[in-house]
């Protein structure tokens, strides 16, 4: 019974530890959406996808650049306005997702997607 109990509380514990914890920082526009793939891919991606969120250090325009894949594919940009935290976390190794929030049909392409940024801890 005793030997039970000690595996019961440790596979318990290691469940738990197993269990990662997504915490949401930031919902952005995209940048960028009207000179990347967004428009092609438009009818395939839905709200809840995964982003891949790259650094880009060396980007000539910004050196906090934040590119936005959707299967491997560039969508565009996190805003210049708003990389800074998020470029400063990438950069000193914290795991950091994306997904699409929100994709909404409108003529200015600010307004058609939406991303979650989130801190995986």
């Amino acid at each position: 019974m005793r030997f039970l109990l000690i595996s019961l509380l440790l596979a318990l514990g290691f469940a738990a530890q197993a269990q990662t914890v997504k915490l949401l920082v930031q919902s952005s526009p995209l940048a960028g959406f009207q000179y990347h793939a967004g428009a092609v891919l438009w009818e395939q991606m839905k709200e809840g996808d995964a982003l891949t969120l790259v650094r880009e250090p060396d980007n000539p325009h910004d050196p906090r650049a934040v590119r936005v894949e959707w299967q491997g594919r560039q969508l565009g940009y996190l805003p210049r306005a708003e990389n800074e935290a998020v470029a400063a976390a990438m950069d000193r190794g914290e795991r950091v997702e994306g997904r699409i929030a929100a994709l909404v049909r409108h003529k200015n392409p600010w307004r058609r997607l939406r991303i979650d940024v989130l801190v995986v801890l």
